[in-house]
């Protein structure tokens, strides 16, 4: 079976001088393998064939057989690395934690550790007649949530 390990160190040293950065890579039982990349101004499909044909050239078909597809994240996937959230700060995102709480909000910074996302609430004030609306900034770690994905606005 091919090591993950082995496309993770063939792939973040064919991207070191690169604006594409390592997302994820999967590597199933069958030998399909499926290498995720991304961009800060969003991947190219010519990067992604130099990066297929990079890690081909690595691997002794005549030792293992294999598939391998080099791919974008999906605009829609939910966030895998640091560098992710840094991408789609200022924008609108969805957030799960793992408490089953659903957070629509902006991302408005992210650390190392944490990241913070501005939410809108409808609250109603003491002794005022309507709800008013109240942007609240909540932190969360990185372990607190499932998932975070960017929202697409049409």
């Amino acid at each position: 079976m091919i090591e993950k390990s082995e496309i993770i160190a063939t792939t973040e040293e064919f991207l070191k001088n690169s604006p594409d950065y390592l997302v994820d890579v999967i590597v199933a039982a069958d030998n399909t393998i499926t290498v995720e990349i991304d961009n800060d101004n969003g991947v190219n499909i010519d990067d992604c064939v130099r990066l297929s044909r990079h890690i081909e050239s690595k691997l002794n078909r005549d030792t293992e057989d294999f598939e391998l597809t080099v791919t974008s994240v999906g605009l829609t996937s939910p966030f895998k690395t640091r560098r992710q959230y840094k991408k789609h700060e200022g924008k609108e995102v969805e957030v799960l934690t793992r408490k089953g709480e659903k957070l629509k909000g902006t991302l408005k910074f992210s650390t190392d550790n944490n990241f913070t996302i501005e939410v809108s609430k409808m609250v109603k004030p003491e002794g005022a007649k309507r709800k008013t609306e109240v942007k609240e900034e909540q932190i969360y770690n990185y372990d607190e949530v499932k998932y975070t994905k960017y929202q697409i606005r049409f």
